[in-house]
């Protein structure tokens, strides 16, 4: 290649990468309006979307650290949650308490979307109660609340002490909650103001009445060099305006009428949505190929490095009896973290979200089957078979690389299969910290309680995972016949 034509291309690098930073990444968090929001965000500047990344303070650590550049929120949750404060305060306010993290809030929607409670308007008729303090008196209704709002300062521990209430709620899913509201298994609900299925459902909204809930204008927070990094992205930003009624009627698209989020989004900028019919299309969809490879990649890029940690670390343990107790401990005491807690605990500690802390997740999850069926393997190769190995002339390394791996090699491999089957059913959780895969699927189908698209990322991983363990099942057949 010569010289100007080397030059020429990487020109052409330059310019690409250039363009590609011309965008802001979205985020959005894991329920229907956000999910909207942040495709119309993306779609609006030509930026990519990060969808359904899970609670708010994951939406700040990758705000934080440079995952993301913006994301919808509300003024209240900016207030209460993020700033941890007790005042009101207007958007000048946010941003003066912002400025330290390196965030700005800003960018009005035009529509606010409130928490409240809801009950059943039979119920709520028959029961006389109007108020959240009504609830106070009757201490037999059952509560569903999200876990974010179960968590949330200005959730359920506030609003608890505010109005002394004494029930004990349940954690549901948002988009579980009506079902479950529907067929009586709860009786008290907390709500997003703006959402379709209140007047489907025939939901009676409590009224607020000693002010707990602050206001929550929908606004955007971002990075504060985001709007000089991508000015037009954020003059983009600045012209586009909802109204309480046009959200409403947005996330009825989304859940009513079971179109896609991207879609619903097309539609708002005045695009028109693609005609998608059934399970089948859903499960076809044309981000299938894209969510395999990032689902293929999670689940062997975590194996790869699993068997290079934990085969010598099994070795080790069969060699010096001492080191064997203490490493099958470390690695079983993995197991029993739950994946969503290990997740978020490594989000602050890797300094990102998405792939590496899915990976290192994986990673750890993958060590205790590998590790154990290492060691077991050795352990049961009979110390006569390696006395006649010594007898025959060959040294130790010799004696454990042509008879006691070669011998335990079936055990270790369905060690290695266990873990791969393992990994593609977890692998389906980093979806929710922006890391891809057929769990995306899952999380959008779980905000709209879609079942089809919860299918549709449901099967594939089902398939993926008998697909691997079929595969591994012919190479330990492979081995033993060998």
């Amino acid at each position: 290649m010569g010289p100007r034509r080397l030059a020429a291309v990487l020109l052409g690098i330059v310019s690409w990468a250039a363009a590609a930073q011309e965008a802001p990444t979205v985020g959005s968090k894991r329920f229907t309006e956000s999910y909207i929001i942040g495709e119309i965000l993306a779609q609006a500047s030509g930026g990519a979307h990060r969808p359904g990344l899970g609670n708010t303070a994951i939406l700040v650590e990758a705000l934080r650290n440079g995952s993301i550049d913006v994301y919808p929120e509300y003024t209240g949750t900016i207030a209460k949650e993020i700033l941890k404060s007790e005042e009101r305060l207007d958007l000048d306010g946010l941003n003066r308490q912002l400025a330290p993290l390196g965030l700005a809030a800003g960018y009005p929607l035009g529509f606010a979307n409130s928490y409240a409670l809801g009950i059943k308007q039979a119920s709520a008729e028959k029961l006389s109660v109007k108020a959240i303090s009504d609830l106070s008196k009757r201490p037999d209704l059952r509560f569903g609340l999200s876990h974010e709002f179960l968590g949330r300062r200005d959730g359920w521990p506030g609003l608890k002490g505010a109005y002394r209430l004494p029930q004990a709620p349940r954690g549901l899913d948002h988009g579980l909650a009506y079902e479950a509201l529907a067929a009586g298994e709860i009786d008290v609900m907390d709500l997003y103001t703006t959402d379709a299925k209140i007047e489907r459902y025939a939901i009676a909204v409590l009224e607020d009445d000693r002010r707990f809930f602050p206001p929550y204008d929908a606004v955007l927070l971002y990075r504060r060099d985001a709007a000089q990094r991508f000015p037009q992205a954020f003059r983009a930003f600045e012209q586009l305006k909802i109204d309480q009624a046009r959200m409403v009627q947005l996330n009825a698209r989304a859940e009513l009428d079971k179109v896609a989020f991207a879609d619903v989004a097309r539609e708002f900028l005045g695009g028109k949505a693609q005609n998608r019919g059934g399970w089948w299309a859903a499960l076809i969809a044309p981000d299938f190929g894209r969510l395999l490879v990032e689902h293929l990649a999670l689940v062997f890029g975590s194996l790869v490095i699993a068997v290079l940690v934990g085969v010598p670390l099994g070795i080790v343990a069969a060699r010096h009896p001492w080191v064997a107790q203490p490493v099958l401990v470390l690695t079983g005491l993995v197991q029993t973290i739950p994946s969503l807690a290990l997740l978020a605990f490594l989000i602050p500690l890797t300094g990102t979200i998405g792939v590496w802390p899915a990976l290192i997740a994986l990673f750890l999850y993958a060590l205790l089957p590998i590790t154990r069926n290492t060691h077991a393997g050795l352990m049961q190769v009979s110390r006569g078979l390696k006395q006649a190995a010594t007898a025959l002339g060959l040294r130790p390394k010799q004696v454990r690389l042509h008879v006691e791996i070669p011998l335990a090699l079936p055990t270790i491999m369905a060690g290695v299969k266990t873990s791969a089957v393992i990994n593609v059913g977890t692998a389906t959780i980093a979806a929710f910290i922006g890391a891809g895969g057929f769990g995306e699927r899952i999380s959008q189908g779980l905000a709209l309680n879609d079942h089809a698209v919860l299918l549709a990322g449901a099967l594939p991983a089902a398939g993926l995972a008998l697909l691997v363990h079929g595969l591994f099942e012919l190479a330990e057949r492979a081995l033993s016949s060998r």
